[in-house]
């Protein structure tokens, strides 16, 4: 039997009916070699637990990096920190005996998701200051002194 980390919650509950042991190869290689096999792979997906874990609390910081440039008009993108970052990255990379050229695929990939997602915050707060302002000159026309939201807010 292969030790599992439990420690780290499921977000999924599906992810309980998930079988460490399963294998095309069950069966058809030595019991020894396959115990091995399957000691490893417990390895590997607690790694890949932590990687879905560790993304999660990336993406945590760049919504609230998303949420702040919105409230000040600025940019999705920076250029100059991204490409700091696949400098730093591909370094990292070299010296952790990883492909850089993976390290910067990957990075890359990340950098269009944040992206991505902070021009949808982008467009929602813009959208949101429309819909107040709009809301607000609507009243006013009415007679009424509507409420007062601030853009930025």
């Amino acid at each position: 039997m292969t030790e599992q980390n439990h420690s780290l919650p499921h977000a999924d509950p599906d992810a309980d009916s998930y079988d460490p042991a399963a294998s095309s190869l069950a069966g058809q290689v030595d019991p020894a070699v396959m115990a091995e096999l399957l000691s490893i792979r417990s390895s590997i997906d607690n790694i890949d637990a932590t990687l879905v874990f560790l993304l999660a609390e990336r993406f945590k910081a760049t919504q609230k990096v998303g949420f702040l440039k919105a409230a000040h008009q600025l940019p999705a993108g920076d250029p100059g920190r991204e490409t700091a970052q696949i400098a730093r990255l591909r370094h990292l990379a070299a010296e952790a005996h990883l492909d850089p050229a993976f390290a910067e695929k990957f990075l890359n990939f990340i950098i269009g998701e944040v992206i991505r997602h902070h021009e949808a915050i982008a467009e929602d707060h813009q959208a949101a200051a429309r819909d107040a302002a709009g809301g607000g000159a609507a009243a006013r026309a009415a007679g009424s002194p509507g409420p007062s939201v601030a853009a930025d807010a």
